[in-house]
């Protein structure tokens, strides 16, 4: 099966050596996606609401890109450094996934690369 990168023209993709998105016939594997602004710099800081909205809208591009749409999201992974502020992530989440939901995980975890970052979402897509 053919292989598509799909670039989001992050300067840290050929440093770190990946993509945004990896399409393999019918899976498309979004990777960690941080809450990154247009200008590189962190979106919305402080705000886990709006950074996970920031993350969403960034993997629903790769998605689109890819040539998939948010109908083929078949799972979700939410990783937040504050695990009690779940909550306003997960309305960003339900915001977009209401109708879909996808199977998703909330996940704890130690810190980011950016102390700024509260949290990252990665997707995974298949359409038959």
């Amino acid at each position: 099966m053919a292989r598509k990168r799909i670039s989001s023209h992050s300067p840290m993709e050929p440093r770190i050596g990946f993509s945004r998105a990896v399409r393999v016939g019918p899976y498309l594997a979004v990777a960690g996606t941080a809450p990154i602004a247009a200008d590189g710099a962190t979106a919305c800081p402080g705000d886990v609401y709006g950074q996970a909205r920031a993350c969403l809208e960034i993997a629903r591009r790769a998605i689109e890109d890819a040539g998939f749409g948010l109908d083929d999201v078949v799972r979700t992974r939410v990783m937040l450094v504050d695990r009690d502020s779940w909550q306003a992530a997960a309305r960003a989440h339900g915001e977009v996934f209401a109708d879909i939901r996808p199977a998703c995980t909330f996940v704890g975890v130690a810190r980011f690369i950016d102390p700024d970052w509260l949290v990252e979402v990665e997707v995974d897509c298949f359409r038959a």
